[in-house]
Order: structure tokens, then C-alpha cells, then sequence
């Protein structure tokens, strides 16, 4: 697989599902999403690990748009459990806790956890949940961060917690390219848009239906530009492989106005 990014630093949720899924690979950490998105295309990496959906906030959909405006297709995923713990220095007082670090998504995962303890403190966002833990520099200061991020120095909380505790974030290993027909997939993610009128996306999906596809995922993201115009997400079981699902998909995809196939795994 070459190099592989992910959000780092290390100890993100992100580096853990770089691991499950390139766990042989060379493994570097990017700053931001459009970095390495931006990195993937300039050739420095081989292939991205990147969050696409969690089970508490949805889709991750700056994620989305980004693999939308690639060249680039998903070609594997992973989930990965979620395990919100409160990180501070092992001399700090817990009471005294006046700043709160993490990524924008793990402090609304753990909004009502931090609306009842700390309801003056200041949550400040930071571009992964490891990232927080870096700004842990003095014992007024806490950090949101995994389970399995424990190191030297730093407590944290014996329980989860996240509002909800059963939370799961999906990510897909993204490449440069296109997708390969050989490849067995168990999933078929794609883009289109349609006519705005009534019935125009359910006839577009019918031969899906009606081949037994299962269709496991559909969001719509309003297109730029182009107001009241939305483009639909769709994820459906099936082996890309299979001349007759690659022909279901045709049908559709000439139906559609625009149609593109953003990975199979």
C-alpha cells in the first residue's frame, strides 16, 4: 500500500483505523482533512484514512464533498468504537478546570457529560481528538481524547464519557484512481443528481430495488453554487465485480444527471 495518511497526531481514532486497515504499511499523520486530501493527490501519499460517518453526528460531511471533488475512490473500511475519556494532568483538581480542548465532534458527543461538570469552563475545538491532548500544559486545562491514549503524566477518567456509550465512527481507506473491476466488494458507494420533481430519485433507484440490491446509506448534500440544487449519497451491497451488478449500475447511472462511483469495499 506505500504511505498512508491519517489526522493525526498520533493517538487519534484515526491512526487506530490506519492500523486496522494498513497496520504493515508506513503510516504518517496529516494536519487537516484538506491536507491530506491535497497530499494524496500530489503523490506523497499512497492512500488516506479518513472518517465518513459516526453513529451519534451523522455524516462526516466535509469528508464527503472531499472524496466527491477527488480523483480518488474508497477501496476499504473499518469502525472503530468510540471511547470518550476527560484527560488532565495527574496534579490537576478536577474542580478547577477552566479549559476544555478536543475535536469539534467528541465535545457535542459529550455535550451533556460536559453542560452538567463544567458548565463555565471554555470548550475550545482542535483538529483531533489527540491534538487536544497537546494542549494540556497546565492543570486548568482538560482534553477529550480516546480511551487508548493513556500515557506518562496524564489521567484520565475512569468512565466513557460520551453521551451516548454504544458510538461508532465508520472511516474508508481512500486511494488515488479509479475502481478496479477485478476487486470483490461487499459495498457500492455513489454519487448523482437528478431531476427536481417528484418521483425523479425513487425512479432512479428502482433498478436497484429491483435487482435485490440492498440499499444501505442515503444522504442528500446541497450542491455549491447551485441553489436548491442537491446531490444524493447512496451506498448499496453488491460486488462491483459482478458484470451484472456493474450493469445495474449503468442503468442508473444513464438515468442520472451526474453519477460517480466513489469506491467499492
Amino acid at each position: 500500500m506505500g504511505r498512508v495518511g491519517y489526522l493525526g497526531p498520533d493517538g487519534s481514532y484515526s491512526q487506530l483505523a490506519a492500523v486496522n486497515m494498513c497496520g504493515d504499511g508506513e503510516l504518517a499523520p496529516f494536519a487537516r482533512f484538506t491536507q491530506g486530501f491535497k497530499k494524496l493527490e500530489e503523490g506523497y501519499f499512497d492512500a488516506i484514512v479518513v472518517p465518513i460517518e459516526n453513529t451519534l453526528n451523522g455524516g462526516v460531511v466535509q469528508n464527503i464533498d472531499l472524496l466527491q471533488a477527488s480523483d480518488a475512490v474508497a477501496v476499504r473500511e473499518c469502525t472503530v468504537k468510540i471511547d470518550h475519556r476527560l484527560a488532565t494532568l495527574e496534579s490537576a483538581d478536577l474542580t478547577k478546570i477552566k479549559y476544555i480542548y478536543s475535536h469539534q465532534q467528541a465535545l457535542e458527543q459529550c455535550g451533556r457529560y460536559l453542560t452538567k461538570n463544567y458548565p463555565n469552563a471554555e470548550v475550545i475545538p482542535t483538529f483531533s481528538t489527540a491534538a487536544g491532548l497537546e494542549k494540556l500544559a497546565s492543570d486548568e486545562a482538560a482534553c477529550i481524547a480516546g480511551a487508548h491514549t493513556g500515557r506518562e503524566g496524564i489521567k484520565l477518567s475512569e468512565q466513557c464519557i460520551s453521551d451516548e456509550k454504544r458510538n461508532f465512527t465508520r472511516f474508508l481507506l481512500i486511494r488515488r484512481g479509479s475502481v478496479d473491476e477485478t476487486n470483490k466488494s461487499s459495498k457500492i458507494y455513489f454519487s448523482l443528481t437528478c431531476n427536481n420533481r417528484t418521483g425523479a430519485l425513487s425512479e432512479l433507484l428502482l433498478p436497484i430495488a429491483a435487482n435485490g440490491l440492498n440499499m444501505t446509506k442515503i444522504e442528500s448534500r446541497p450542491i455549491k453554487e447551485r441553489p436548491e440544487e442537491y446531490r444524493f449519497f447512496i451506498e448499496t451491497e453488491g460486488d462491483y465485480s459482478s458484470r451484472e451488478v456493474r450493469k445495474i449500475l449503468e442503468v442508473v447511472k444513464a438515468a442520472a444527471i451526474e453519477f460517480k462511483l466513489l469506491g467499492c469495499y
